[in-house]
């Protein structure tokens, strides 16, 4: 894979995954899409807008240059062509072409979960939003937050202190860190977790560019917590982006006198879960026991049987009986299987031997 090609389509403006897409589809890799000409381009989808974008970008970007840049300032590429592309921002809709990453995402940021609130949190806000990210992160989850004033930055530190991963989204390069008195926490970010951003380097922190980074937030994480948030702030559009990629949604209660917690009591009134203690997130997402699964996930990789499995457990819950006769193996193997599988946070019970998928299934197994 040249990374050349991906990193240059991200620098023109207007070509976004849609297009990244049907470039793809068209001409089968990107280097030959950046030298096509025009012709070619708009027989791929491109309109004429774009057509002169991308034309001007060639001439006028050394992409050599831009990589050696990137590397003089730390900055590891991803695409989606990538191994280790996040897998839950894999599989939302549209996700990034392009990822730039500071600091190193890892499988344990599969189990991760976004918190996300006012930039003028009141010190109820920043208590709660301390004392949950700091028990997330004491059971391995990764917290996942937008390096914002507010909720954000309380969050990160706070999972910093308890010695957790955190991983820190921008609106802006992955050299533009804002607000810069942010700086300390994000070059600590980066030590133990990562900085992420998909816009090129030298990309200042447009308010354009906070929406679009609000749905990466929700789609690296398995659900979005909203500490505190008045009704139209950035926290309750990365909940929305949440509930449209399947993600859970969570709010924290707080008065109905205090502005901040308009949003969040709405949230709750429209069906998000309420939260009221870290245990609340931790049972509802099955990551209870981060730390054991990923022991075990790691030791004991699927077989055939798992694989079989989870084909018969894609749709509603199936009972351990009827999984027995579609597989045609004895109960005990069956139950010895899911046994294992439901301690590797890949099945779990849904009441009297029933059993389904668990969403980290998705993530890990491929089944054909």
């Amino acid at each position: 894979m040249d990374l050349h090609y991906w990193v240059g389509f991200n620098m023109v403006k207007g070509i976004g995954p849609v297009r990244v897409r049907s470039l793809l589809d068209h001409f089968g890799d990107l280097a030959l899409a950046w030298r096509a000409d025009p012709d070619d381009l708009r027989a791929a989808g491109l309109d004429r807008r774009s057509c002169e974008a991308l034309v001007a970008a060639r001439e006028g970007i050394d992409l050599d240059l831009v990589l050696e840049r990137l590397e003089q300032a730390g900055v590891n590429v991803l695409t989606w062509e990538s191994p280790d592309y996040p897998v839950n921002l894999r599989n939302i809709a549209q996700p990034p072409p392009v990822l730039y990453v500071k600091g190193r995402l890892t499988e344990a940021d599969e189990w991760a979960v976004a918190m996300v609130g006012t930039r003028r949190a009141s010190a109820y806000g920043r208590d709660v939003a301390r004392d949950l990210a700091a028990a997330l992160a004491a059971s391995g989850v990764t917290v996942v937050s937008g390096l914002a004033r507010g909720i954000d930055i309380v969050a990160h530190r706070a999972a910093l202190e308890a010695g957790g991963r955190t991983v820190a989204v921008l609106g802006s390069g992955p050299d533009q860190v804002y607000p810069p008195e942010h700086q300390p926490t994000a070059e600590a970010i980066v030590k133990s977790g990562a900085v992420v951003s998909d816009y090129p380097l030298g990309t200042p922190p447009d308010s354009a560019n906070f929406p679009p980074r609000n749905r990466i937030i929700s789609g690296l994480a398995k659900g979005v917590v909203v500490v505190e948030a008045d009704e139209r702030s950035g926290a309750i559009i990365t909940a929305k982006f949440a509930a449209e990629q399947g993600r859970d949604v969570f709010a924290v209660p707080g008065s109905i006198r205090m502005p901040t917690c308009r949003g969040t009591n709405k949230l709750i009134q429209d069906g998000a879960k309420m939260v009221l203690s870290a245990t609340d997130i931790l049972e509802e997402l099955n990551l209870a026991m981060v730390a054991e699964k990923a022991q075990v996930r790691a030791a004991l990789p699927a077989d055939e049987t798992e694989k079989r499995v989870l084909a018969c457990l894609a749709g509603e819950p199936v009972h351990v009986d009827e999984l027995s006769v579609q597989l045609n193996m004895p109960i005990a193997q069956v139950s010895s299987a899911l046994a294992l599988m439901e301690l590797k946070g890949l099945v779990r019970q849904a009441g009297g031997m029933n059993y389904v998928v668990a969403k980290e299934a998705r993530l890990d197994y491929t089944v054909e």
